[in-house]
């Protein structure tokens, strides 16, 4: 019987990545099994024609049915067209067993996953729903973003890639899917809404303070993810790509100490996927730029009026990082004491980063992220003692 296990941990909550399913042993086996699946194409929103029966004796169908059987019709033609393309990941480390999911990226053979998946592996196989098994091999990893691509050598029937959607075009409550292995239960699709965006959340690179640098540009999902989810697709109902599911928050556990789904998932959006794993591909690591900026996602206005700021929005400075881009800018950290223990006036507010509106630090973060690299030049707009400037940064890449 497999076990599963809890990763992260995040103040009172558990930040659980999925890639959790542990046992001492399973098999690597092979299998030549085969299915044919019809090509990739865009689906179309009104979902199949339904035929309403002609005769007296029919059932009456009205229009509140008809979409509910379009809406069905569209996700079962999703799912037969995208699964083929979800695979099961299986690991061994030293410490036993793991599991995840992936999707098929190329008809060169790069499986998409997280990195947390492939981690501590010494050795992994990748599981399709053909049945077919291959071993395969870790080329690339990304601690900042939690990707990896993982390199298998199989016949191209079996290699149905997904595309990859704009995430940046995703609206709050649009309907999204995902496909994964929650629990080792192979092929599972579970539908939610995008819940939120540009979410963020610590990185597994730690910084010189002893800290961890953040992830951007998260989305946020009620589609219910669990241990085993990590690394599925998120899609959108034209079947493309839009996140890479990442992690859950919940304070729920079950009676062996598996964290469970609460409505409050994350995935790494697809433009950042689109971003980082043509360099994994190529060098196996991806370079993100760095500001040295340390600021919190949002100020309550009891905080907000401790440090002095009449805004209502913006990311303040809480400090800035000697010798880093933000330093050499002149951008201020805080230095004055508040009647709020721990909060220190005077630090800049930033409101704006090459002409686009910062409401949280996760939207400054998220941008940076999804658009920038090292080398780049960002202009960012702040509030400095109530006079508004414009600060020229040239970025670097994290330490």
């Amino acid at each position: 019987m497999k076990k599963f296990a809890t990763v992260l941990l995040v103040t009172i909550f558990i930040l659980s990545v999925m890639a959790c399913s542990f046992s001492a042993s399973f098999p690597f086996n092979s299998s030549t099994d085969q299915t044919s699946t019809p090509e990739f194409i865009q689906v179309a929103t009104s979902g199949p024609n339904l035929q309403v029966p002609q005769n007296s004796d029919a059932v009456t169908y009205n229009p509140n049915l008809l979409d509910l059987m379009d809406r069905e019709g569209l996700l079962i033609s999703l799912y037969e067209r995208v699964n083929p393309g979800v695979v099961s990941i299986q690991t061994l480390s030293v410490t036993g067993g793991g599991l995840g999911s992936g999707f098929v990226f190329d008809k060169e053979g790069h499986i998409i996953t997280n990195y947390h998946v492939v981690e501590d592996a010494t050795e992994l196989e990748v599981d399709f729903p053909s049945g077919y098994k291959v071993r395969g091999s870790v080329i690339g990893r990304d601690i900042d973003s939690d990707l990896a691509v993982i390199k298998v050598d199989v016949p191209e029937e079996f290699l149905f890639p997904l595309p990859l959607g704009n995430s940046d075009d995703l609206r709050i409550g649009q309907t999204v899917i995902a496909i994964g292995n929650p629990f080792n239960l192979s092929g599972t699709m579970t539908l939610g809404i995008v819940s939120a965006k540009s979410r963020t959340l610590s990185s597994f690179r730690q910084a010189s303070s002893g800290g961890f640098f953040s992830a951007g540009d998260l989305i946020q999902t009620d589609a219910s993810i669990n241990p085993g989810n990590s690394g599925g697709p998120l899609l959108n109902l034209n079947g493309e790509v839009v996140g890479i599911n990442r992690a859950i928050r919940t304070e729920q556990t079950n009676e062996n100490g598996e964290p469970t789904n609460s409505g409050i998932g994350f995935a790494i959006s697809s433009n950042i996927v689109g971003r980082v794993v043509p360099y994994l591909i190529k060098d196996g690591f991806y370079d993100y730029p760095y500001v040295g900026i340390t600021s919190q996602e949002d100020l309550t206005l009891m905080e907000r009026e401790a440090l002095g700021i009449q805004e209502m929005t913006g990311a303040y400075i809480i400090s800035v990082t000697e010798n880093s881009p933000a330093s050499r800018a002149g951008l201020i950290g805080g230095s004055t004491v508040t009647r709020i223990s721990g909060l220190l006036a005077g630090g800049d507010l930033i409101i704006a980063v090459d002409n686009r509106p910062v409401r949280l630090f996760s939207d400054f973060l998220s941008y940076i992220m999804a658009n920038k690299s090292p080398g780049d030049e960002i202009f960012i707009t702040i509030k400095r003692q109530g006079e508004e400037m414009e600060v020229p940064v040239i970025l670097d890449k994290r330490p």
